[in-house]
């Protein structure tokens, strides 16, 4: 039985609403974390909703910057750690390509593999999980004898706003 496509996340319209995307990132992380035993803390909860401000990538230094604007006092060590629990809990993605991180629309889900298309434009992220990229890239890595820990395909391009 063929498994139903699932249709791309797509780029964000230019009335994209934003405080919704956080909004769901956030109740997706608290359940998640909930559901397992684990503590979303005001910190983690603070660098969530910032990786999720907008479509496009964010540096840890500018999580960093936004958070020193916000608190009188937070260290790098902070932002590296809230960053590694996101991603250890499947929160977040790395864009390895631009040292960066954006939200996961499939949060929680070790499972998921992800592929992103990142506009070299405006720096929006749309990320889809296509099972049959997956499973080539699986078998694949197989016939090379390769054992894979991670697979997450970045293409760089123009989205559809930014080719008008």
């Amino acid at each position: 039985m063929a498994e139903p496509k699932k249709k791309p996340v797509a780029f964000p319209r230019a009335n994209h609403n934003h405080a919704q995307c956080i909004d769901e990132a956030v109740t997706a992380a608290d359940a998640h974390c909930h559901a397992h035993g684990l503590r979303l803390t005001p910190i983690r909860r603070r660098v969530l909703e910032l990786v999720w401000t907008h479509h496009g990538p964010i540096k840890a230094y500018d999580v960093l910057e936004q958070l020193r604007g916000e608190r009188q006092r937070v260290d790098p060590p902070t932002v590296y750690r809230a960053l590694d629990f996101l991603l250890e809990h499947a929160l977040i993605h790395r864009l390895q390509s631009l040292n960066a991180f954006v939200g996961c629309r499939a949060a929680g889900t070790h499972a998921h593999t992800g592929q992103f298309l990142i506009c070299q434009k405006c720096h929006s992220v749309a990320e889809f999980n296509d099972p049959s990229i997956t499973r080539l890239l699986t078998t694949k890595t197989k016939q090379w004898g390769f054992a894979a820990a991670t697979q997450t395909i970045e293409i760089s391009g123009l989205c559809p706003r930014c080719q008008a």
